[in-house]
């Protein structure tokens, strides 16, 4: 938390430097604090709400209110370097520019190799767990409808076929994903600057893993917890094994 308390910290410090400056040359010192209250509140009133921060109605109103809403890491390190921040961290002797343009470039290759090590993560988990434990599930309940079909002719096999349906189109799905991402990785080895592979890893990568995690949860909703290849959160929070 040290670089948010860094962050925080000097703000508090511009903040107070401002006030001081305020009241330490009023003339009337009860005057003035209570005419730089109101002015403060007026000013900063936009900033403070009382509701719900993670309903998405406060999304609607802060937007309203001008705010911003940085939603992604790449998005927020940008800001670092706006000149109000530079000149900030200058005033208060916390950064250089040259410090903070180091601290800037150090963050963005953080957030890019933290990205490329969860996907190639989840490319390894796919391929080698999920897809196989997958395909391996498909055959047993296709085997299983030969087995009762070949046993009652007749027989209403309604849970096998729409569940291999869905882990087929899953399956594929999960294969086709996977094939993107790996490609999309590739073109990573392209992209010169960490602001601009930042951007893609943010806008590519893990766009491709939110979709291959879509594919992914689908299946296991409708798999035997006997052939899922991983824990449950179920198993993870209350299982001691």
């Amino acid at each position: 938390i040290s670089s948010a308390n860094t962050v925080l910290n000097t703000a508090v410090a511009e903040s107070l430097c401002q006030f001081a400056d305020i009241l330490e040359n009023a003339e009337d010192f009860e005057s003035a604090l209570h005419s730089l209250i109101k002015d403060t509140i007026s000013k900063h009133k936009r900033i403070i709400f009382n509701g719900d921060g993670y309903d998405d109605a406060w999304i609607k109103e802060a937007e309203n209110r001008g705010l911003l809403n940085l939603k992604t890491t790449p998005d927020a390190i940008k800001y670092l370097l706006k000149e109000k921040n530079i000149d900030l961290f200058a005033k208060h002797k916390v950064y250089s520019l040259t410090e903070l343009n180091a601290r800037h470039e150090v963050l963005l290759e953080n957030y890019c190799k933290l990205v490329n090590i969860e996907s190639l993560t989840a490319l390894d988990m796919v391929r080698k767990d999920i897809l196989p434990a997958m395909s391996a599930f498909s055959g047993e309940l296709a085997c299983a409808i030969n087995q009762k079909t070949a046993t009652c002719s007749d027989i209403d096999c309604t849970y096998e076929k729409e569940t291999i349906r869905i882990l087929t189109k899953n399956i594929n799905d999960a294969h086709r994903l996977t094939v993107k991402l790996e490609y999309d990785l590739l073109q990573t080895k392209k992209i010169d600057g960490f602001e601009a592979l930042a951007d893609f890893y943010k806008d590519t990568i893990l766009e491709d893993m939110r979709l291959l995690r879509i594919a992914v949860d689908s299946m296991e909703t409708v798999t035997s917890a006997r052939r899922w290849p991983y824990p449950s959160y179920g198993e993870l929070l209350f299982s001691i094994k």
